[in-house]
């Protein structure tokens, strides 16, 4: 096992480094939900669901 580790050490390294970056990603996502914040910039003239999230 500690051969193993040794000589793939670079690759873990940058696969923790790469879910490290997709959970603080996940993350911020799941607490601007639970804030009430969107992504939505209300300009319905350019989006293609223009007519399903701001229904009148």
């Amino acid at each position: 096992m500690g051969k193993w580790l040794a000589e793939n050490w670079v690759t873990i390294v940058a696969l923790a480094a790469v879910l490290a970056v997709i959970g603080a990603a996940l993350g911020a996502v799941v607490r601007d939900k639970k804030q009430g914040k969107s992504s939505c910039g209300s300009n319905c003239a350019h989006c293609p669901m223009a007519g399903n999230c701001h229904k009148k």
